[in-house]
């Protein structure tokens, strides 16, 4: 009697989405009693729950249950989720194997049965990894076509998700979010499998974040935590859930709150037997690092997401300029150019690509990238990438072409974008090279105005090497070794004002007003004080 309850609870558990008490209930049955749909239940509960060995363990007895039966179909469909399990827990040989053994199962099936649709998704994964990203369309669109006949929900959000991924690589974004924004409609739907659905939301919300669509990542980052809030013993997905959240807050220059995010996701990975996903992780938490300023935390952090098989680029070319090896860096960006081809890497590279070159003083050299991302920016119709895409043509217009009045126009564009998506940090920066072409244009006022909120908005976020970098341009090295007071009281000089009128004004001892005039005379060899006055005139000091 204990083992039929245990059965019947663990059923009821699995029924309600309580996948703990699943595993735990299913688990401690009579396994001479479980039958093949029992063992699925358990295999996807211990899934759930991050234990991937039992996962595995729970379809690889289902399967031979299958055999026995002579249920060839179902076995085939055990043998492809053991494959995608074992291929998400970077063991590919084995999931392979997997694979072969479901394609001889089926040799003697239709072709379009439900079973053939799933394998498909394997083949859709090896395009995918080799860039043919036609075929992954192409295979998608069949899978589709099978998912829709047979009424089969999994395969229909699989279908959509994965050709608007395809698309957006393939760099007609658009058509892409299209398919995007159906496979989120699919997903209400309780017939998606949670493991499909977990895995649909993670895919559509890492596109979002590739072409920075955060809107879209917002919204589907907010109902993919509801999601998994719905489902508390869940360990899969809530680290990516994590990441996500963490991205947004950099985005909105949250960069404690990112932190705290990104070391949940951590946390998460761990448990969940997720590898090969920390890289991201490491790379994300090396943003932030290296925009705080913390330059030696920012490269561990992107040595660790080497490790993890994570080219930490362009993050890692950036710091190298932040530390003073412009050379490194160049050649970085230099490679980056040529190893990037689809539009949707390269809009993510070719903005810090223009910054690394501009800042080595090899602004024509970023001509080329700087249109080209505008091209791209165009085609994607993406806020975001259309701000990256004008900060890197102000950059060029004003250090290659001398044209501030073009620079501020792209400028103005960007700050614009990015203050729409609320992204403080990169507004800000905006801000400081509106401030570079209105002193261009010889609006002094303008620009220690541009700058002064540049650095108030640094200070605010913790940006610390950008708010020291405004304030350098707000207090420019003086000429001939003046002091800043000095500089005070010549322009005073320069106003027509007497030595006792300084003296009030500055509230300083006549003596004193006297000494520091004396000092000015020795530093700028002026000898009058009409000479003095021309003097500050023509270094600019009187703003």
């Amino acid at each position: 009697m204990h083992v039929i309850d245990d059965l019947t609870a663990g059923r009821e558990a699995y029924a309600r989405r309580a996948w703990a008490a699943a595993r735990d209930l299913l688990s401690r049955a009579d396994p001479e009693r479980l039958e093949p749909e029992d063992l699925r239940s358990l295999s996807t509960a211990a899934y759930l729950t991050g234990d991937r060995a039992l996962a595995v363990r729970s379809r690889q007895r289902a399967h031979t249950a299958s055999i026995a039966l002579g249920e060839h179909l179902a076995a085939a469909r055990d043998a492809h989720d053991i494959a995608m399990v074992l291929a998400m827990s970077g063991e590919p040989a084995v999931a392979s194997g997997w694979v072969a053994r479901a394609e001889r199962l089926l040799q003697d099936e239709p072709e379009d049965c439900v079973e053939r649709g799933f394998l498909l998704m394997h083949e859709m994964f090896r395009y995918a990894h080799a860039g043919d990203f036609e075929r992954v369309v192409s295979c998608c669109a069949r899978i589709e076509e099978i998912g829709r006949q047979h009424d089969n929900d999994d395969l229909v959000t699989f279908a959509l998700s994965g050709t608007g991924r395809a698309l957006l690589y393939a760099g007609q974004v658009p058509a892409g979010l299209a398919r995007l924004d159906e496979a989120m409609v699919a997903l209400t739907s309780d017939q998606v499998s949670p493991i499909m659905a977990g895995q649909v939301y993670c895919t559509m919300i890492e596109g979002c974040q590739e072409i920075a669509d955060y809107r879209r990542m917002t919204e589907w980052t907010e109902a993919l935590t509801q999601w998994c809030a719905d489902q508390p013993d869940l360990v899969p997905f809530t680290g990516q859930c994590a990441v996500h959240r963490g991205q947004i807050h950099r985005s909105h220059g949250e960069f404690q709150a990112a932190l705290d995010e990104l070391a949940l996701a951590l946390d998460r990975y761990a448990a969940a037997g997720m590898g090969p996903a920390v890289g991201l992780v490491h790379y994300e938490r090396g943003e932030v690092l290296r925009t705080l300023g913390d330059l030696d935390g920012a490269q561990s952090e992107y040595d660790a997401a080497a490790d993890f098989g994570l080219e930490p680029q362009p993050g890692q070319s950036l710091l190298w300029l932040a530390r003073g090896r412009t050379d490194a860096a160049v050649s970085a960006a230099h490679r980056l150019l040529e190893d990037a081809h689809d539009p949707l890497t390269r809009s993510r590279r070719l903005g810090a690509i223009v910054e690394i070159l501009c800042t080595a003083g090899r602004c024509e050299e970023a001509r080329a990238p700087s249109a080209e991302l505008l091209s791209i920016a165009e085609s994607f119709g993406c806020d975001a990438v259309t701000a990256s895409a004008s900060y890197a043509a102000g950059l060029v217009a004003l250090g290659a072409d001398g044209d501030p009045s073009a620079a501020l126009s792209h400028q103005r564009r960007a700050w614009k974008s990015w203050i729409a998506l609320g992204a403080r940090y990169d507004a800000a920066r905006a801000r400081v090279q509106i401030a570079q072409a209105l002193r261009a244009l010889g609006d002094t006022v303008s620009t220690r105005s541009e700058l002064s909120v540049a650095q108030r908005t640094f200070a605010e976020l913790g940006a610390e090497p950008a708010r020291r970098a405004v304030e350098q341009l707000l207090t420019p090295a003086l000429p001939d070794g003046l002091t800043g007071r000095e500089v005070e009281v010549l322009r005073l000089v320069a106003a027509g004002h007497s030595n006792p009128q300084i003296a009030a004004d500055l509230v300083l001892s006549e003596k004193t007003v006297a000494r520091h005039l004396s000092n000015i005379f020795g530093k700028t060899g002026v000898t009058s004080r009409t000479a003095a006055a021309t003097y500050a005139h023509s270094h600019d000091l009187l703003s």
